[in-house]
Formats: structure tokens, sequence, C-alpha cells
């Protein structure tokens, strides 16, 4: 399926600058309304579909060939996309008519518990192990904060959740990241129905964007599952080798032993080098929550 002029007129509606200043923000799925109850993702007879809430009773859908992203879609075919205001259940396609059920997907690592050895960042107990770091919901973390302590080569595990905010638009849609070493962002975003670029959730920003979009729709939990190892420098301070990582975006490998040849910018540490660093997690202004963080360091 090939987009159409509609799809690409879609597609920039939900890139760009809401028409208004009102952005409704909400981290509470019981007080987000009917409108938050019909966004989200279904699977019908050989197709996926998922239902982007754009405010005010105004919907983008977009219908994949195969299933949704990450579970059937053969990667292949141009997801169609277009706006409604009632993106209903079915579907016509040529003489079949396709019936679509609502599902919530959930990440296969979604609760991981921390391995033997693991230090264990955030339990949902203390925000002790963070500089800055507040409780939020009793039991969950607060953006805007760092590790006391700081990394090498290691594997991480940490779950996320972004608000829902339908009136907003691109970067002011749920938008914090996950800075490995404090140099390297993995972007954190409400990109759900989006093409999936390096500024979106699962790219790294400015390096490159995620193999596939598995960004779930807002309010669900989202897991990032990180094997990274650090960028190696010889006695004068030169690099000899870059930062390389695997990435999995709720189970799915959206980046495979990628290398990052620079820092990205807005991180505790803007340049690189051969010292550790910690883990931080933006603050852009938005409530993005985190829980079960644990780090697995490797040995030299």
């Amino acid at each position: 399926m090939r987009p159409t002029l509609l799809a690409v007129f879609a597609l920039a509606c939900l890139a760009a600058d809401p028409p208004s200043d009102k952005k409704p923000t909400y981290t509470d799925p019981g007080k987000a309304g009917t409108d938050f109850q019909t966004q989200g993702e279904y699977r019908g007879d050989g197709f996926g579909k998922q239902v982007i809430a754009m405010g005010d009773g105004e919907f983008i859908y977009r219908i994949y060939g195969g299933g949704l992203p990450g579970d059937g879609w053969d990667g292949k075919s141009d997801a169609t996309t277009a706006p409604s205001k009632a993106p209903g259940t079915k579907l016509k396609t040529g003489d079949k008519e396709v019936t679509f059920q609502k599902v919530e997907r959930k990440s296969p690592t979604l609760g991981q518990k921390a391995p033997a050895g693991a230090l264990v960042l955030f339990d949902g107990t203390s925000a002790d192990q963070w500089d800055k770091g507040q409780l939020v919901e009793k039991d969950l973390l607060k953006m805007g904060v760092t590790s006391k302590h700081k990394f090498q080569d290691f594997t991480l595990h940490v779950e996320f959740r972004t608000p829902f905010m339908p009136k907003a638009r691109g970067q002011d849609r749920g938008n914090s990241g996950v800075y490995l070493q404090g140099r390297y962002e993995v972007q954190v975003l409400d990109s759900f129905g989006l093409a999936g670029e390096d500024n979106e959730c699962g790219g790294i920003y400015k390096i490159a964007k995620p193999k596939l979009n598995m960004c779930f729709p807002p309010l669900s939990w989202q897991t990032y599952d990180v094997d990274f190892t650090a960028a190696k420098f010889d006695g004068s301070g030169k690099k000899t080798a870059d930062a390389v990582t695997t990435i999995r975006h709720n189970g799915v490998v959206i980046h495979d032993k990628l290398k990052l040849p620079r820092a990205t910018p807005g991180g505790p540490l803007e340049k690189e080098g051969p010292e550790p660093g910690p883990i931080y997690l933006q603050d852009h202004g938005d409530p993005v929550y985190y829980r079960n963080i644990w780090v697995v360091e490797k040995k030299p």
C-alpha cells in the first residue's frame, strides 16, 4: 500500500504545531476521556491499525498490511494513513470486509526482575540512587534525574510511560530521553503512529532512526533493553573505537550493534571521553515517568 496525498497531509498535521496553546495533559487513564478510550492499536484479518487521538474527537489512523509493527507487518508496504472523526472497526478492501478488535500489547520484558549481580537503580521504594530523585504517584520516578553511579560497559533495563497529550504535536508530545553514559540519548517521545525518525521514540538524536517504530500508545508502559559498549581511547586521549549499542524497544531490536560516532546534545556529558558516565533521564517539561531500572555492569 502506497501513501496517498491524503496520507502525506495527515502525517504533516500530526507533526505540525497545534493550532492552540491549550495542551491538556493526562497521566491518569481514568481521567483521559473518550478520545483516549478510542485511540490505540487494533488487529484485523491480515491487517493492523493504529488510531492516534488529535483532540476534540479528531483522529488519525494508519493501516498496516500483514499486522501491527513488530507483530506481522511485512514492512514492505507503506502504511496507509488518513484523518477521521470515526475510525470505526471495519475496513473494506476489495471484496473483503475486515473487522478490527482493539488490543493492548505489552512488552515481553515488562516487569523483568533484575538478575543476580545487577545494580538496582529504581524499584519503586526510593529515589536515593539519583541526584534530584523524586517519587511521583507513590512508586514512580520523575524525569530530570541523574544516576549517582557511573558506568562504562553495561546492559540496562528501563521502563517508561509517556503522558496522553492529544492536542500537542511533534516534540511537545511526551518528550524525554534516556542518556547512556550521560552522552548518548535514546529518545523518549509519544511518537505512536509516526514513521519513526531519529528525533522520535527509539531514535538516537541526529545519528540513527529506529529500524521500526515500536512506540506503544501513550500511558502504556514501555521498555528499553540496552546493551552498551563504551568508546575506547588510547593513552593520549585519542578515540580508537566508537561506542556501540544494541537496543530493544518493547522487545523488538530497533538498533543492532549500532556505532555511535559522537555524543548527542542535551546530556550532562556533551563530549566523549574515557571516563564512565551516568544514566540521565531527561526533563523536557512533560510528565514522563519511569520504573524498574537496573544495570548489569560488564567486567573488563
